[in-house]
């Protein structure tokens, strides 16, 4: 269903021809780097929280992991992820697909300064065997985006 929601999200800029469908799971970053031929720093990984009883993502590189107190300066809270059940409610697609389109009304988008280093990233479409290429100035348009932050440090 997410996927599909994804899909007609992207109809109406004529994007949806663009999306990836893959026999196998990228429901990781790992396996989404290995199955779409690309750096794991490439994968666009859509984290999900609450920030005053309500939900965000953050779309960050595949190499980065929140950095607590850069998050807890940037939203005043503690970096509380969603649980696995409040994430399809929440958000509109279940883990593994979580993409910041075709999302539910009233979830806000921050995009991590960690992407800016690239051209090009691969987030998913909605299910874990799906994404997209799109550039970095499309990424912001499409994902409906509030504003960029820097809330990530490097995995390494």
């Amino acid at each position: 269903m997410s996927l599909e929601k994804v899909k007609e999200y992207f109809k109406q800029y004529d994007m949806d021809s663009r999306i990836i469908e893959l026999s196998e799971s990228i429901a990781t970053v790992e396996l989404a780097a290995q199955a779409l031929g690309t750096q794991p720093c490439r994968i666009a990984k859509t984290l999900s929280f609450k920030v005053d009883d309500k939900p965000i993502l953050i779309v960050a590189a595949g190499d980065v992991k929140i950095d607590n107190p850069k998050y807890k300066q940037t939203f005043g809270t503690k970096a509380k992820m969603l649980t696995y059940d409040e994430v399809s409610d929440l958000i509109g697609h279940n883990v593994g697909g979580v993409c910041p389109f075709g999302i539910n009304e009233g979830v806000t988008v921050y995009l991590d300064e960690s992407l800016r280093r690239f051209d090009t990233v691969f987030p998913a479409c909605g299910s874990s065997d799906s994404a997209i290429e799109l550039t970095i100035a499309e990424l912001e348009k499409y994902s409906g985006y509030k504003e960029w932050v820097d809330v990530c440090k490097s995995i390494v």
